[in-house]
């Protein structure tokens, strides 16, 4: 789908020189002289690259086409993870490079909505807040600093985030998974 240069937003996918783009950074600009062009930074979704490039406010860039579909997460091994379609069963195999660090909090049945561009799955997105339990952390020293006096915790996936003082080894949290902090106690 065709989309004029000036509707490019961050997290958007463009088609652009035989690549697939993920937009991280936008900026329009209206010089004093000569016409408004749109500087845009890129990541190559399949190279991992980047590319800074100009587009005139005229000019037509291609959006990519996605198509989400909504699995469910069954297990992994030592270089994939596998999740099943719950309309057709049908199963299929994700890398674990693709899925990141955001794979630890994957839990059996989970509900994941995952992109595909022509068939290949390009990313793969969990609710937007996951129960975790704290495996263990630090004791809270008496007269430390309300401000900021957050700790560091391990999850039972093995993950390290903040919590804050009145947290304890064995609670459940909540944590949101696109920026994995603490959000609150259960």
């Amino acid at each position: 789908m065709k989309i004029n240069a000036g509707e490019i937003r961050v997290g958007m996918l463009l088609e652009y020189k035989n690549d697939l783009w993920q937009v991280l950074k936008t900026q329009h600009v209206k010089p004093g002289k000569g016409g408004a062009f749109a500087q845009v930074e890129m990541k190559s979704v399949n190279k991992n690259t980047k590319l800074n490039e100009r587009f005139r406010s005229s000019e037509n860039v291609e959006k990519a086409s996605l198509e989400e579909i909504t699995f469910n997460y069954l297990y992994n091994d030592e270089n994939s993870y596998f999740f099943m379609d719950p309309k057709s069963f049908e199963q299929i195999e994700i890398k674990k490079e693709l899925v990141g660090d955001k794979g630890r909090l994957l839990t059996e049945n989970l509900e994941v909505s995952i992109s595909f561009y022509n068939e290949n799955p390009i990313s793969v997105e969990l609710p937007n807040q996951i129960k975790c339990k704290i495996n263990n952390t630090d004791v809270a020293l008496k007269g430390q600093t309300v401000s900021s006096s957050y700790k560091p915790a391990k999850l039972d996936n093995g993950l390290h985030i903040q919590v804050p003082p009145f947290i304890e080894s064995g609670d459940e949290v909540i944590i949101d998974t696109r920026t994995l902090e603490y959000i609150k106690k259960n």
